[in-house]
């Protein structure tokens, strides 16, 4: 990677104090970044991700859907994590007055195992963007708790992240940096890759990479720095313009 670009392992901003902390590699949870259609046939790796929480139970978040019937985006985890055993709390984080609001933020703290479900990258950003919430989310992530985010939800934990009108890069919220990610790569319904991924690629800095996530595939990051994928077919990463093979790029 180019100088001036580290690896997505430890630097975590800390929220409006602008600064930024190391944190102990041995304490960050799993990371999963989904490229979508969660919760639905072939996303074999939600198992794995609760077994990796130590609990039964996971917190879904589904501000992303907060126009669209948030509340079904919550039945429908829990119709999909009943069969592995785990129960499912929706928390209706559906707007910045809820976002900031500190049993919100309690009960993200407390949490083992943190999913934010698809939607709307561009709401989803502003409504936790500097939150307690997500400043709760950080911390729970930090001392090992499991955080996933599908489509939108992968989009807006990266910094910089991918402007969805067009795909140009904005700032995202940061839970890893230096690294995008465009879900849904090869859904020519769900985007327009052929023009948005390429004017990605051209807009990314050098040693930026860039990754494309196929639907029902997990981009993991473990808690030692080290990322690996799971799921329906492999992400494909691009760097400095150029696609590359395997994972390795993303370093530790």
């Amino acid at each position: 990677m180019s100088k001036g670009y580290r690896s997505v392992t430890t630097r975590v901003e800390a929220g409006s104090r602008g600064s930024v902390q190391e944190w102990p590699m041995d304490k960050i949870g799993l990371l999963a970044l989904v490229g979508g259609s969660e919760w639905t046939e072939g996303c074999t790796f939600d198992a794995a991700l609760l077994k990796a929480s130590g609990g039964k139970d996971v917190v879904v978040l589904p501000t992303a859907a907060a126009y669209q019937h948030p509340e079904r985006v919550v039945l429908r985890a829990a119709e999909w994590f009943e069969p592995l055993g785990a129960q499912v709390e929706g928390l209706m984080v559906l707007d910045r007055t809820s976002a900031n609001d500190p049993g919100m933020a309690a009960v993200i703290r407390g949490a083992r195992f943190v999913y934010i479900a698809g939607g709307s990258p561009l709401h989803l950003k502003s409504v936790l963007k500097g939150s307690a919430t997500f400043e709760a989310m950080r911390e729970a992530w930090t001392e090992g708790a499991v955080v996933a985010g599908s489509a939108a939800g992968a989009m807006v934990l990266t910094d910089p992240m991918v402007d969805p009108r067009g795909g140009a890069l904005t700032v995202g919220l940061g839970l890893v940096d230096q690294l995008a990610v465009v879900p849904q790569f090869g859904d020519g319904v769900e985007d327009a890759h052929g023009q948005k991924l390429v004017r990605t690629v051209a807009l990314a800095p050098t040693g930026l990479p860039v990754v494309g996530i196929p639907e029902r595939t997990a981009l993991l990051r473990d808690g030692d720095g080290r990322w690996r994928f799971e799921g329906a077919a492999p992400p494909v990463v691009f760097l400095d313009g150029e696609r590359t093979e395997g994972l390795t790029v993303l370093g530790r």
